[in-house]
């Protein structure tokens, strides 16, 4: 059971009303890391207004690695329990490349440079070598792409640290972070 109650659809605040639409005509559901954001409509206003914005950032596919590196260092089950339900229905991953992405890798060369410098930001918050920048660089990304990714390992701080204060409610397959990948 979630620690902070999350609220029915309908009885979130006015301001979160537009923006829960726009999830649920999105995604055809509410997830409750959502409903859990629409308690404050400032906080869901940033979390959508940056996740739309960061949906743009790189490949589906490098965005769910990243998500799911990203909660196993956090040892984050929800966000690792959504991101591994996105990851195989709209990335379209293997539950082989799932399992590596929560290492911080990947099967793919390019997408594992981008995955392992993320897990390195998250676990070293931010404070990473010269020589990880070029690793990741020596993979082909372009500087205004290792600015997205680091984005985007901020993102997942957010929805991690959210879901972990709360311990939301997972609505999704259940993945532990405790588990073995």
């Amino acid at each position: 059971m979630s620690r902070i109650v999350l609220p029915a659809r309908d009885a979130a605040p006015a301001a979160s009303q537009p923006l829960l639409d726009a999830v649920e005509k999105q995604l055809g559901v509410v997830p409750n890391l959502f409903k859990l954001a629409a308690l404050s409509p400032a906080a869901l206003t940033g979390l959508t207004s940056l996740s739309g914005a960061l949906g743009k950032a790189l490949d589906v596919k490098t965005r769910e690695r990243i998500a799911l590196a990203v909660a196993q260092v956090n040892g984050c089950d929800y966000c690792l329990s959504a991101h591994a339900y996105l990851a195989a229905n709209l990335a379209k991953l293997d539950l082989g490349e799932i399992s590596l992405a929560r290492q911080g890798r990947s099967g793919d060369a390019k997408a594992d440079a981008a995955v392992a410098f993320a897990a390195k930001i998250a676990r070293a918050r931010g404070h990473v070598a010269d020589a990880d920048i070029a690793t990741v660089r020596a993979a082909g990304f372009t500087d205004a792409q290792i600015v997205e990714i680091t984005a985007l390992v901020a993102e997942n701080f957010l929805t991690n640290f959210l879901n972990n204060v709360a311990e939301t409610e997972i609505d999704f397959p259940v993945l532990r972070t405790a588990e073995a990948a």
